[in-house]
């Protein structure tokens, strides 16, 4: 199938215009040969306006003047002038509608509680915020604060979950970093083993006869 756009109305202009064959321009337009043949007859697309391929750069006259001479021949498409030029690279914050806009402080909020190892920039960047407000909402000095709620960008519609997973994975070493200083600060002193409590209260020497005192033992030293 021609991916030939307006494919009647170009039908009809080579029709009026040109000596190709019906098969010719229903391959060329992606149509069924009776379908050219009716256009032909006026039977389809009646008091349809043709549309000049030549002008839309789809079809070259050099190409039209080979299949007027062969038959047999298959009408190319010409190539697009412009698929070969690269689309500039979007620069810039951020493109955020005015709806969505009074989200963002939610959404650093939301990066502040949940992932406080994404640095200001990366949330900046990603949702098109100031570091400002930030900053503001960070010390709670932004003037909407008291209705500020953490709330997960993507159901903000603010970027997609594809680049929220990106900068997360981004910033993977430096929470790993973070959860560790957090609890090496608050791990306590160890306990010593009970075995070890245990030794302390055991006498330094035990009787070698089982225990077995005699009076005269006791009172010798009194003598």
């Amino acid at each position: 199938m021609s991916d030939i756009l307006m494919p009647k109305a170009t039908a009809v202009w080579l029709l009026d215009n040109t000596s190709l064959t019906f098969t010719q321009i229903a391959d060329f337009c992606g149509l069924h040969y009776l379908e050219v043949k009716g256009i032909a007859d006026g039977d389809v697309a009646e008091n349809m306006r043709g549309v000049d391929p030549i002008a839309g750069g789809m079809l070259s006259r050099e190409e039209i003047r080979k299949g007027e001479g062969d038959e047999s021949y298959k009408l190319k498409k010409a190539a697009s002038k412009i698929a070969h030029i690269p689309q500039p690279k979007r620069k810039g914050s951020r493109y955020t509608p005015v709806i969505r806009r009074q989200d963002k402080p939610d959404a650093v909020a939301w990066f502040i509680r949940n992932h406080p190892e994404v640095s200001d920039a990366q949330i900046s960047k990603l949702i098109g915020t100031t570091k400002s407000t930030i900053n503001n909402v960070r010390d709670k000095s932004h003037w909407n604060s008291p209705n500020i709620r953490p709330v997960d960008p993507v159901t903000l519609g603010l970027c997609t979950q594809i680049e929220l997973d990106e900068v997360i994975a981004k910033s993977a070493d430096k929470r790993r970093k973070l959860e560790a200083e957090k609890a090496e600060k608050f791990e306590g002193p160890g306990l010593a083993p009970a075995q070890d409590e245990a030794s302390a209260y055991e006498p330094e020497e035990k009787p070698s006869d089982g225990g077995n005192v005699s009076a005269d033992d006791i009172f010798k030293n009194f003598s």
